[in-house]
Protein backbone atom coordinates (compact mmCIF):
# COMPACT_ATOMS: atom_id res chain seq x y z
CA UNK A 1 0.00 0.00 0.00
CA UNK A 2 1.63 3.56 -1.29
CA UNK A 3 -0.56 6.68 1.09
CA UNK A 4 -1.44 9.19 -1.33
CA UNK A 5 -1.14 11.58 1.59
CA UNK A 6 0.38 12.27 5.17
CA UNK A 7 -1.28 10.10 8.24
CA UNK A 8 -1.79 9.82 11.91
CA UNK A 9 -4.04 10.11 14.89
CA UNK A 10 -5.15 11.92 17.87
CA UNK A 11 -5.97 11.49 21.63
CA UNK A 12 -8.06 13.52 22.65
CA UNK A 13 -6.96 15.93 26.03
CA UNK A 14 -11.13 17.07 26.63
CA UNK A 15 -12.67 15.81 29.27
CA UNK A 16 -15.62 13.91 27.73
CA UNK A 17 -16.17 11.71 24.45
CA UNK A 18 -19.42 13.45 23.12
CA UNK A 19 -20.10 15.24 19.66
CA UNK A 20 -19.85 18.78 20.87
CA UNK A 21 -16.91 18.22 23.04
CA UNK A 22 -15.35 16.18 20.12
CA UNK A 23 -16.07 18.59 17.44
CA UNK A 24 -15.19 21.89 20.26
CA UNK A 25 -11.49 20.63 19.91
CA UNK A 26 -10.92 19.73 16.49
CA UNK A 27 -11.79 23.93 16.44
CA UNK A 28 -9.21 24.39 19.41
CA UNK A 29 -11.28 24.15 22.56
CA UNK A 30 -9.75 21.46 25.51
CA UNK A 31 -12.63 21.16 27.49
CA UNK A 32 -11.33 20.99 31.05
CA UNK A 33 -14.40 20.65 32.68
CA UNK A 34 -17.00 17.70 31.74
CA UNK A 35 -20.62 18.58 30.81
CA UNK A 36 -23.18 17.30 32.87
CA UNK A 37 -24.63 13.69 32.40
CA UNK A 38 -27.63 12.91 33.96
CA UNK A 39 -27.46 8.78 35.07
CA UNK A 40 -30.92 9.28 37.24
CA UNK A 41 -32.85 11.53 34.47
CA UNK A 42 -33.33 15.12 34.68
CA UNK A 43 -34.12 17.28 37.63
CA UNK A 44 -37.92 18.45 38.60
CA UNK A 45 -36.96 21.76 37.72
CA UNK A 46 -35.31 20.91 34.14
CA UNK A 47 -39.25 18.85 33.97
CA UNK A 48 -41.13 21.67 35.28
CA UNK A 49 -39.47 23.72 32.06
CA UNK A 50 -40.74 21.08 30.00
CA UNK A 51 -43.69 21.10 30.77
CA UNK A 52 -44.56 25.10 30.89
CA UNK A 53 -42.76 25.45 27.11
CA UNK A 54 -44.58 22.18 25.55
CA UNK A 55 -47.80 22.09 27.35
CA UNK A 56 -47.27 18.51 27.94
CA UNK A 57 -46.11 16.42 30.93
CA UNK A 58 -43.19 14.10 30.38
CA UNK A 59 -43.04 10.23 29.50
CA UNK A 60 -39.67 8.07 30.48
CA UNK A 61 -36.96 10.73 32.16
CA UNK A 62 -34.51 8.09 32.45
CA UNK A 63 -31.00 6.91 30.09
CA UNK A 64 -32.66 4.87 27.42
CA UNK A 65 -31.66 3.72 24.00
CA UNK A 66 -33.56 5.61 21.67
CA UNK A 67 -34.63 3.16 19.44
CA UNK A 68 -35.68 1.33 22.86
CA UNK A 69 -37.58 4.68 24.09
CA UNK A 70 -39.92 4.93 21.56
CA UNK A 71 -40.75 1.53 20.98
CA UNK A 72 -41.48 1.10 24.74
CA UNK A 73 -43.33 4.63 24.78
CA UNK A 74 -44.71 5.47 21.72
CA UNK A 75 -48.02 4.15 21.97
CA UNK A 76 -48.92 6.08 25.56
CA UNK A 77 -47.18 9.23 23.66
CA UNK A 78 -49.31 9.08 20.86
CA UNK A 79 -52.46 8.28 23.46
CA UNK A 80 -51.68 11.24 25.88
CA UNK A 81 -49.76 13.59 23.47
CA UNK A 82 -46.94 13.15 26.38
CA UNK A 83 -43.21 13.63 25.08
CA UNK A 84 -40.75 11.16 25.24
CA UNK A 85 -37.61 12.31 27.14
CA UNK A 86 -34.65 10.46 27.80
CA UNK A 87 -30.57 10.95 28.02
CA UNK A 88 -27.48 8.70 27.34
CA UNK A 89 -24.30 8.15 28.68
CA UNK A 90 -23.23 11.49 27.11
CA UNK A 91 -24.34 15.26 28.41
CA UNK A 92 -27.95 14.99 25.96
CA UNK A 93 -31.04 15.55 26.87
CA UNK A 94 -33.33 13.91 24.04
CA UNK A 95 -36.80 14.81 23.22
CA UNK A 96 -38.93 12.15 20.50
CA UNK A 97 -42.35 12.93 19.26
CA UNK A 98 -44.34 10.98 16.89
CA UNK A 99 -44.80 13.14 13.39
CA UNK A 100 -48.35 12.81 13.52
CA UNK A 101 -48.83 13.77 17.09
CA UNK A 102 -46.34 17.27 17.36
CA UNK A 103 -44.89 18.65 14.21
CA UNK A 104 -41.85 18.71 13.20
CA UNK A 105 -41.93 22.87 13.81
CA UNK A 106 -43.53 22.77 17.02
CA UNK A 107 -40.77 19.96 18.24
CA UNK A 108 -37.88 22.09 17.24
CA UNK A 109 -39.82 25.23 18.72
CA UNK A 110 -39.76 23.59 22.08
CA UNK A 111 -35.76 22.20 21.98
CA UNK A 112 -34.77 25.62 20.96
CA UNK A 113 -36.84 27.75 23.91
CA UNK A 114 -35.47 24.95 26.03
CA UNK A 115 -32.00 25.59 25.23
CA UNK A 116 -32.44 29.05 25.58
CA UNK A 117 -33.22 28.13 29.98
CA UNK A 118 -30.68 25.55 30.00
CA UNK A 119 -27.26 27.50 29.57
CA UNK A 120 -25.34 28.06 32.45
CA UNK A 121 -25.20 25.63 35.92
CA UNK A 122 -25.88 21.84 36.64
CA UNK A 123 -28.39 21.76 34.12
CA UNK A 124 -26.36 23.14 31.25
CA UNK A 125 -26.77 19.89 29.25
CA UNK A 126 -24.52 19.63 26.33
CA UNK A 127 -26.87 19.22 23.76
CA UNK A 128 -30.76 19.25 23.49
CA UNK A 129 -31.34 16.75 20.53
CA UNK A 130 -35.26 16.59 18.64
CA UNK A 131 -35.87 13.16 17.86
CA UNK A 132 -39.19 13.26 15.51
CA UNK A 133 -40.32 9.28 14.38
CA UNK A 134 -43.04 7.85 13.16
CA UNK A 135 -44.83 4.66 12.06
CA UNK A 136 -46.97 2.08 13.63
CA UNK A 137 -46.35 0.13 16.58
CA UNK A 138 -45.02 -1.67 17.66
CA UNK A 139 -43.04 -0.67 14.36
CA UNK A 140 -41.98 2.90 15.21
CA UNK A 141 -39.02 4.44 13.10
CA UNK A 142 -36.77 7.59 13.85
CA UNK A 143 -37.30 10.05 10.99
CA UNK A 144 -34.59 11.56 9.04
CA UNK A 145 -35.42 14.92 10.55
CA UNK A 146 -33.27 15.24 13.65
CA UNK A 147 -32.24 18.44 15.08
CA UNK A 148 -29.35 19.37 17.82
CA UNK A 149 -29.57 22.44 19.76
CA UNK A 150 -25.90 22.99 21.17
CA UNK A 151 -24.14 25.06 24.00
CA UNK A 152 -22.38 27.90 22.59
CA UNK A 153 -19.06 27.45 22.83
CA UNK A 154 -17.06 29.07 25.85
CA UNK A 155 -14.78 30.59 23.81
CA UNK A 156 -13.62 31.65 19.86
CA UNK A 157 -12.82 28.59 17.95
CA UNK A 158 -10.99 28.28 14.30
CA UNK A 159 -14.38 29.20 12.95
CA UNK A 160 -14.72 32.24 14.59
CA UNK A 161 -11.05 32.99 13.95
CA UNK A 162 -11.18 32.64 10.29
CA UNK A 163 -14.73 34.41 9.51
CA UNK A 164 -13.81 37.44 11.49
CA UNK A 165 -11.03 37.42 8.75
CA UNK A 166 -13.27 37.15 6.01
CA UNK A 167 -12.31 33.60 5.12
CA UNK A 168 -15.73 31.68 3.99
CA UNK A 169 -16.85 29.12 6.98
CA UNK A 170 -18.77 26.55 5.37
CA UNK A 171 -20.84 23.96 7.79
CA UNK A 172 -22.30 20.68 6.09
CA UNK A 173 -24.65 18.31 8.06
CA UNK A 174 -25.28 19.54 11.60
CA UNK A 175 -21.93 21.23 12.09
CA UNK A 176 -23.83 24.66 12.18
CA UNK A 177 -25.98 22.93 15.28
CA UNK A 178 -23.08 21.85 17.55
CA UNK A 179 -21.31 25.33 17.53
CA UNK A 180 -24.83 27.10 17.66
CA UNK A 181 -23.87 28.78 14.42
CA UNK A 182 -21.08 30.40 16.01
CA UNK A 183 -18.21 31.05 13.28
CA UNK A 184 -20.59 29.40 10.64
CA UNK A 185 -21.35 31.83 8.02
CA UNK A 186 -23.29 29.29 5.70
CA UNK A 187 -24.93 26.36 6.65
CA UNK A 188 -26.17 22.81 4.90
CA UNK A 189 -28.44 20.85 6.75
CA UNK A 190 -27.90 17.25 5.50
CA UNK A 191 -30.20 14.30 6.67
CA UNK A 192 -28.02 11.39 5.99
CA UNK A 193 -23.85 10.18 4.22
CA UNK A 194 -25.40 10.72 1.31
CA UNK A 195 -26.78 14.15 1.07
CA UNK A 196 -23.83 15.33 2.87
CA UNK A 197 -21.27 13.65 -0.13
CA UNK A 198 -23.69 15.49 -2.70
CA UNK A 199 -23.62 18.88 -1.21
CA UNK A 200 -19.47 18.24 -0.01
CA UNK A 201 -19.04 17.70 -3.74
CA UNK A 202 -20.99 20.77 -5.15
CA UNK A 203 -19.30 22.86 -2.37
CA UNK A 204 -16.06 21.77 -3.60
CA UNK A 205 -16.40 22.69 -7.28
CA UNK A 206 -17.16 26.16 -6.22
CA UNK A 207 -14.47 29.23 -5.70
CA UNK A 208 -14.72 29.53 -2.01
CA UNK A 209 -11.89 30.67 -0.07
CA UNK A 210 -11.93 29.32 3.47
CA UNK A 211 -12.93 25.95 5.26
CA UNK A 212 -15.99 23.70 4.41
CA UNK A 213 -16.63 21.26 7.45
CA UNK A 214 -18.71 18.67 6.90
CA UNK A 215 -20.26 15.73 9.35
CA UNK A 216 -21.34 12.77 8.00
CA UNK A 217 -23.17 11.17 10.26
CA UNK A 218 -24.76 8.17 9.83
CA UNK A 219 -21.56 6.32 10.58
CA UNK A 220 -22.59 7.13 14.18
CA UNK A 221 -26.28 7.37 14.51
CA UNK A 222 -27.56 4.28 12.17
CA UNK A 223 -24.25 2.10 12.73
CA UNK A 224 -22.11 3.18 15.60
CA UNK A 225 -24.43 3.50 17.99
CA UNK A 226 -26.67 0.55 16.64
CA UNK A 227 -23.95 -2.15 16.59
CA UNK A 228 -24.75 -2.85 12.86
CA UNK A 229 -20.71 -4.25 11.81
CA UNK A 230 -21.82 -4.88 8.65
CA UNK A 231 -23.61 -1.46 8.01
CA UNK A 232 -20.65 0.23 9.19
CA UNK A 233 -18.87 -1.48 6.62
CA UNK A 234 -20.76 -0.57 3.99
CA UNK A 235 -20.96 2.55 4.72
CA UNK A 236 -17.55 3.10 4.74
CA UNK A 237 -17.15 1.75 1.44
CA UNK A 238 -19.49 3.88 -0.04
CA UNK A 239 -17.43 6.85 1.00
CA UNK A 240 -14.61 5.26 0.34
CA UNK A 241 -16.03 4.80 -3.83
CA UNK A 242 -17.12 8.27 -3.32
CA UNK A 243 -13.38 9.50 -1.66
CA UNK A 244 -12.09 8.61 -5.17
CA UNK A 245 -14.42 11.15 -6.92
CA UNK A 246 -14.14 13.71 -4.73
CA UNK A 247 -10.17 13.88 -4.82
CA UNK A 248 -9.93 14.11 -8.55
CA UNK A 249 -12.44 17.63 -8.34
CA UNK A 250 -9.63 19.02 -5.69
CA UNK A 251 -8.20 22.51 -6.78
CA UNK A 252 -4.21 22.75 -6.65
CA UNK A 253 -4.21 24.70 -3.38
CA UNK A 254 -6.84 22.50 -1.77
CA UNK A 255 -6.03 20.64 1.62
CA UNK A 256 -8.84 17.56 2.79
CA UNK A 257 -8.33 16.63 6.08
CA UNK A 258 -10.86 13.84 7.36
CA UNK A 259 -11.36 12.69 11.08
CA UNK A 260 -13.66 11.87 13.65
CA UNK A 261 -15.02 13.78 16.86
CA UNK A 262 -14.60 10.25 19.12
CA UNK A 263 -15.21 6.81 18.50
CA UNK A 264 -18.03 5.02 18.14
CA UNK A 265 -17.26 0.89 17.82
CA UNK A 266 -19.99 -1.09 16.52
CA UNK A 267 -18.45 -4.34 17.38
CA UNK A 268 -18.69 -4.11 21.02
CA UNK A 269 -21.34 -4.50 23.31
CA UNK A 270 -21.90 -1.18 24.20
CA UNK A 271 -24.15 1.33 22.27
CA UNK A 272 -22.53 4.53 22.98
CA UNK A 273 -19.52 6.48 22.33
CA UNK A 274 -15.74 5.09 22.68
CA UNK A 275 -13.20 7.68 24.27
CA UNK A 276 -10.27 6.48 21.43
CA UNK A 277 -7.71 7.78 19.64
CA UNK A 278 -9.46 9.39 15.90
CA UNK A 279 -7.91 9.00 12.73
CA UNK A 280 -5.67 11.80 10.97
CA UNK A 281 -5.90 11.77 6.82
CA UNK A 282 -4.29 14.83 4.89
CA UNK A 283 -4.14 14.90 0.94
CA UNK A 284 -3.35 17.99 -1.32
CA UNK A 285 -1.57 18.03 -4.50
CA UNK A 286 1.29 19.65 -2.22
CA UNK A 287 1.28 17.08 0.79
CA UNK A 288 3.61 14.81 1.29
CA UNK A 289 2.06 11.25 0.55
CA UNK A 290 3.35 8.09 2.84
CA UNK A 291 4.20 10.50 6.30
CA UNK A 292 3.76 9.48 9.51
CA UNK A 293 2.46 12.38 11.81
CA UNK A 294 2.75 9.95 14.70
CA UNK A 295 0.38 10.49 17.41
CA UNK A 296 -0.58 13.67 17.90
CA UNK A 297 -1.50 14.89 21.91
CA UNK A 298 -4.97 17.07 21.23
CA UNK A 299 -7.61 17.22 18.74
CA UNK A 300 -7.02 20.71 18.44
CA UNK A 301 -4.00 20.38 16.29
CA UNK A 302 -6.08 20.48 13.36
CA UNK A 303 -7.24 23.51 14.53
CA UNK A 304 -4.19 25.55 14.98
CA UNK A 305 -3.61 23.42 11.23
CA UNK A 306 -6.13 25.04 9.80
CA UNK A 307 -5.38 28.36 10.89
CA UNK A 308 -2.11 27.91 9.99
CA UNK A 309 -2.80 27.05 6.28
CA UNK A 310 -4.46 30.85 6.53
CA UNK A 311 -1.77 32.70 7.99
CA UNK A 312 -3.55 33.32 10.90
CA UNK A 313 -2.27 33.76 14.56
CA UNK A 314 -3.10 30.22 16.53
CA UNK A 315 -5.68 30.99 19.15
CA UNK A 316 -6.00 27.12 19.85
CA UNK A 317 -5.43 24.32 22.27
CA UNK A 318 -3.61 22.77 20.00
CA UNK A 319 0.04 22.55 17.88
CA UNK A 320 -0.20 23.03 13.96
CA UNK A 321 1.48 20.34 12.02
CA UNK A 322 1.31 22.25 8.85
CA UNK A 323 5.03 22.38 8.54
CA UNK A 324 5.20 18.70 8.83
CA UNK A 325 2.95 17.37 5.48
CA UNK A 326 4.15 19.55 2.53
CA UNK A 327 6.88 19.06 -0.01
Amino acid sequence: VHPRGSFGKLAEQSVGKDTTTGHWEIAGIVSSIPMPTFPQGFSSEVLHDIEQISHHHVLCNAPYSGTKAIEEYGEEHQKTGNLIVYTSADSVLQIAAHESVISLKELYRICAELRKKLQTGPNAVGRIIARPFTGVAPHYIRSPHRRDFSLLPPRDTMLTQLNQNRFDTIGVGKISDIFATKGIQKSYHTENNQEGMEQAMQIVQTDFNGLCFINLVDFDMLFGHRNDVNGYANAVSVFDTWLNEFLAKLHDEDVLLITADHGCDPSTPSTDHSREYIPLLAYGKSILPGHNLGVRSTFADIGATILDLFNLPNITDGISFKKDIFF
